[in-house]
């Protein structure tokens, strides 16, 4: 990856190596409230009634046109099972957020090492002490539109953030929104996070807030 200007790197140890086949990945986070597990195929009908919910809020999210108004339950099948994928194959992590009866998709976490191939494609610049290559997990996230209304987004950041500092024993995790994603970036900055770095992807308007 391509900084805008030269980054300081000291040593310094992370705590997780998500390239790395052999190191166990957490495989659910279940509290109350909801459950986070690997996202498959399976999951298409409930994750589709999810997106397209929450298309608008998406698209701000992706920076893209997706999910597009006559987007399928059956395209959406296809796109999960390229994130099943990945996911056995150790290159990206996606979790579906469920209620407690598994029947319900309250939205979505994705997790990403730093070489991911995108990433690598973007310019990232540093935003006051920021180190790149200390991040061990880089994050995304969304919830839907009306689980937002209740403040479920604020309740998943929490939990998100003691889960990657227990369980997945990351020491420099970062959470990443878009700037045009207003609602979601001033959720980050109501927490203790702090702007990190600025990211900007090829053929994408609007910039990429990174928090840790």
């Amino acid at each position: 990856m391509g900084p805008t200007c030269p980054l300081t790197v000291s040593p310094k140890v992370k705590g997780v190596d998500l390239t790395d086949p052999s190191q166990p990945i957490p495989e659910r986070l279940s509290i109350a409230e909801f459950t986070l597990r690997p996202i498959t195929a399976a999951d298409a009908e409930i994750d589709h009634a999810a997106v397209m919910e929450s298309r608008e809020n998406l698209r701000l999210w992706e920076q893209s046109t997706w999910p597009t108004d006559d987007f399928t339950v059956e395209a959406n099948r296809d796109d999960l099972v390229g994130l099943e994928r990945r996911h056995a194959e150790h290159r990206a992590f996606t979790y579906t957020v469920l209620d407690p009866t598994g029947s319900r998709s309250l939205g979505c976490v994705y997790v990403f090492p730093t070489s991911a191939s995108f990433l690598a494609k973007s310019v990232v610049t540093s935003v006051g002490d920021g180190e790149w290559s200390a991040v061990d997990a880089v994050i995304y996230f969304w919830v839907r539109q009306s689980e937002m209304q209740r403040d479920l987004d604020k309740r998943l950041l929490v939990a998100l953030r003691e889960w990657f500092r227990d369980e997945w024993h990351a020491t420099h995790p970062v959470f990443v929104t878009n700037e045009q994603f207003t609602q979601q970036v001033e959720l980050i900055k109501s927490t203790d996070l702090a702007l990190k770095f600025e990211l900007v992807e090829p053929d994408k308007t609007g910039t990429y807030l990174i928090f840790g």
